[in-house]
């Protein structure tokens, strides 16, 4: 449905509260054709994220262990990503 999502299961070390919670984000973004919530829709937005990701954490403790692991770097894996978030919270911060 969504090839953004970055596939979480067997990753090395295993995905962060961070990688489920940013799919869980991207995945309430598809289907519910909001990528900037208001004032009105950030409650049910919000919700969504939190439950998804809550089910999402369930679900790859009960899943058996991969054979291989993801044959790419999850995207908030990578140093520029991490650059990046890193540098939006300092700017958060800073105001």
């Amino acid at each position: 449905m969504c090839r953004n999502i970055t596939e979480l299961r067997g990753l090395e070390p295993a995905a962060n509260d961070t990688e489920i919670e940013a799919a869980a984000r991207q995945y309430v973004r598809k289907v519910s054709g909001i990528t900037h919530p208001t004032e009105r829709t950030s409650d049910a937005f919000e919700r969504a994220v939190r439950e998804i990701a809550h089910i999402t954490e369930h679900l790859l403790e009960d899943l058996p262990e991969r054979r291989q692991p993801p044959k790419t770097v999850p995207p908030l894996r990578r140093p520029e990503v991490q650059a990046r978030i890193a540098a939006r919270e300092a700017a958060k911060a800073a105001s």
